[in-house]
């Protein structure tokens, strides 16, 4: 069993589960509700706070503040949760909120995510596995970031936006809507681009799932018909394609926010 090191210097509140292997760098303090997973570093003066759960094989940078208050009005001390899944990079000045009461009381966050220097998790938020938050993203509460979301430097994401599995946004973007699995949105405020077809590849979706999605989004928004006429459409041209099936899904799950759409096409 490997021993954890923990720095003269930085403070293990009683209570705290320490995993194996972990690694307290100078000047930490870790709350008395925190569990830190097996292998897991922080550099120096990172703070854990809350009733905080992070995985096994962390990597925490300096600064970072994770599991402190969330930043809520409503906010008067209830005992809400932040849960981080495994192999997860947190860069420095990185900021982490549990959930709400008005909300469903825990922030969680899964496997092998990326959230580079200053990126903020608010409370509520629901962010998939193997996420890419680049420097200074903002997400608001209760948004849902699904699995291979990748979010560029600088974007704001408006509170209870959904953005798709495998989608893309742009650097500096301001987002108001929701964003379609594999979408790729631009600008302020954020329009729909095209696909995140480059993310596609990478994750190793073949030629002939790609060309039907593209097809598939090509179809969704023709200015030929009205937008729900075009899901008719796609639904009946690829009733069995498990990926335009998974679009389509999400699109008629709806949300609070409306989906973002390209600059040439209106919603009807």
């Amino acid at each position: 069993m490997a021993t954890s090191v923990i720095h003269p210097s930085s403070i293990v509140e009683d209570g705290a589960t320490i995993g194996e292997g972990c690694e307290i760098g100078p000047f930490c303090h870790v709350g008395a509700r925190v569990t830190l997973g097996a292998n897991s570093r922080l550099r120096s003066h990172v703070v854990l706070a809350g009733h905080t759960t992070i995985g096994e094989r962390a990597s925490i940078f300096p600064f970072a503040s994770i599991g402190h208050d969330p930043q809520h009005l409503k906010y008067q001390g209830e005992d809400t949760r932040l849960t981080i899944g495994k192999n997860c990079l947190i860069r420095e000045h990185v900021t982490m909120n549990p959930g709400t009461i008005q909300g469903h009381s825990e922030t969680s966050i899964g496997d092998n995510c990326s959230f580079f220097t200053g990126a903020h998790v608010a409370h509520d938020c629901v962010v998939g596995s193997n996420v890419t938050l680049i420097n200074n993203v903002m997400l608001a509460g209760h948004c849902v970031i699904g699995d291979f979301a990748t979010i560029a430097g600088g974007s704001g994401i408006h509170q209870f936006t959904r953005v798709g599995h495998h989608a893309y946004v742009g650097g500096l973007a301001a987002v108001e809507g929701d964003i379609i699995p594999f979408g790729m949105v631009l600008g302020n405020r954020a329009y729909l681009s095209g696909l995140n077809v480059i993310g596609m590849k990478r994750a190793g979706f073949n030629r002939d799932a790609i060309r039907n999605v593209r097809k598939a989004y090509r179809m969704l928004f023709s200015d030929d018909l009205t937008f729900r006429e075009n899901i008719e459409e796609v639904e009946s041209e690829y009733p069995e394609d498990p990926l335009v099936q998974d679009l389509l899904g999400f699109i008629r799950a709806g949300g609070d926010r409306a989906i973002c759409f390209p600059r040439s096409v209106r919603p009807v």
